[in-house]
């Protein structure tokens, strides 16, 4: 059997996994396999029918395929369902962001990395700056003194927190708290734009000054941000202040409420 013979057979099998319904499918980039590796197929193992590997004949020694490149939201134009969603995220998390090692800094200081948590099909999604102290250790955002009153705002809106999603733009813990740099934004970016298509929310609400320029890339200054719905990609974006901001700054837990309110109000939840 060719090296050609391993391709074709590769090809059809993966074409009969998508019309199944599997959203992992190989490019269209040459397999090249060495004659050394070239051996008899043997009777290949049935894919669990949520098997988030990518597809590969099973054989007693490995064919090369080349690696899948996942289905997403943005790809499709549509809501992916739940499963799929699932396990884009999950995905994403466990071979792209754990090992993640494009911020020396980042990944010199960390513990873990902190991906997101909550309902993926929300209508609501929450992004933060980065992880703190708190997060770091335990590996979900706003788990920590910020976190607690991020948890009263949802409350005050009626929600809960297993209603919504949350995230950070960065996924690892800047050295003792300080400001995300560009490049570490720059290198996280893609994450966050890749979370945020695959649950595709009707709502954004960005969570201090470095959420909302990145999600609505731009330079504007938050205060400038608050007080108006943006739009990304679609979605409606309320900007506001961070809740580690109102721990330093109470008298601002006002404006945040005026944010929440008009963020409610478009969501057609409207709160007193």
């Amino acid at each position: 059997m060719t090296a050609a013979d391993l391709a074709r057979m590769a090809s059809q099998h993966a074409a009969s996994l998508q019309a199944g319904g599997i959203d992992w499918l190989p490019t269209t980039e040459r397999i090249e396999v060495a004659a050394s590796e070239v051996v008899e197929l043997e009777q290949t193992t049935p894919l669990p029918s949520k098997s988030i590997a990518p597809v590969a004949a099973a054989t007693p020694r490995t064919v090369p395929v080349v690696a899948a490149k996942p289905v997403t939201a943005a790809m499709s134009g549509e809501a992916l369902p739940t499963d799929q969603k699932r396990i884009q995220l999950q995905l994403m998390n466990q071979k792209e962001v754990e090992g993640c090692t494009k911020c020396t800094d980042l990944v010199r200081n960390r513990t873990r990395t902190v991906f997101g948590v909550g309902n993926i099909d929300t209508e609501l999604v929450f992004v933060g700056e980065a992880p703190g102290a708190d997060e770091d250790k335990a590996g979900e955002p706003f788990v920590g003194a910020a976190g607690q009153l991020l948890n009263k705002i949802i409350a005050a809106c009626k929600l809960e927190r297993k209603d919504i999603y949350i995230c950070n733009v960065l996924k690892c813990r800047p050295p003792g708290n300080r400001q995300p740099l560009a490049d570490e934004v720059t290198n996280c970016r893609g994450f966050l734009e890749r979370q945020l298509s695959i649950i595709r929310p009707r709502f954004i609400c960005c969570l201090g000054l470095v959420a909302a320029q990145t999600v609505l890339n731009t330079t504007t200054p938050i205060g400038k941000l608050r007080k108006q719905i943006h739009d990304y990609q679609g979605i409606k974006v309320v900007a506001t202040y961070h809740p580690a901001y109102l721990l330093r700054n109470p008298n601002a837990k006002k404006d945040v409420w005026e944010d929440m309110k008009m963020m409610m109000e478009a969501m057609g939840r409207p709160v007193a």
